[in-house]
């Protein structure tokens, strides 16, 4: 039997290497999350390292996806999502949604559906009222930003590079959380 649990990580050690192992992994498989192939583990690393002090400021809240089971000892990260509160002073009611990552192996497995549904859950509860996340236009998580009912407001022509090579646009989407969610508001 396998548990998932979403839970805020901390820097220790062993979750900067999973992070790393992680992010390395998506990029190799072609994930669009600002990286290019081939992505060293020292690069990951220095990523996450950054990423996790800018999260122990409360600037952000970087959520990881545990899975524990009885046939492996301990815990293993199967996904992360990143939630950026840390806003201009003009937009203290929005957050922002990034690095949405979840190991192949675990895929429709509603590992990110659960990542994003605790992110949405934070945000309401930092009294955010407007989510915002974009994705690449080509191989991208449109579909599940969909289902979980983001709003698509455009695409941005050859936004950035794939991981190895060629240029992608970009989606943006938008969702309407908490206290913003009225009576026939969009998302």
């Amino acid at each position: 039997m396998t548990a998932t649990e979403i839970r805020p990580l901390e820097g220790t050690p062993e979750t900067l290497n999973m992070l790393s192992g992680l992010l390395v992994e998506t990029v190799a498989g072609g994930g669009s999350v600002s990286f290019m192939h081939p992505l060293s583990p020292e690069a990951a690393h220095a990523f996450w390292q950054q990423a996790l002090g800018v999260a122990a400021r409360g600037e952000r809240v970087v959520l990881g996806a545990w899975v524990t089971s009885d046939s492996r000892a301990g815990e293993m990260l199967v996904g992360t999502v990143t939630l950026h509160l840390d806003c201009p002073p003009n937009q203290p009611h929005r957050a922002e949604i990034a690095k949405m990552m979840t190991l192949p192996a675990w895929r429709g497995r509603g590992v990110a559906s659960a990542l994003m549904r605790e992110a949405e859950a934070l945000a309401v509860s930092h009294g955010r009222t407007l989510l915002v996340l974009d994705t690449a236009s080509d191989g991208g998580a449109a579909r599940l930003y969909e289902r979980l009912g983001f709003t698509l407001a455009g695409e941005i022509p050859d936004y950035a590079l794939k991981p190895h090579g060629g240029l992608t646009g970009t989606l943006i989407y938008y969702r309407r959380i908490g206290a913003g969610r009225t009576e026939g508001a969009a998302g």
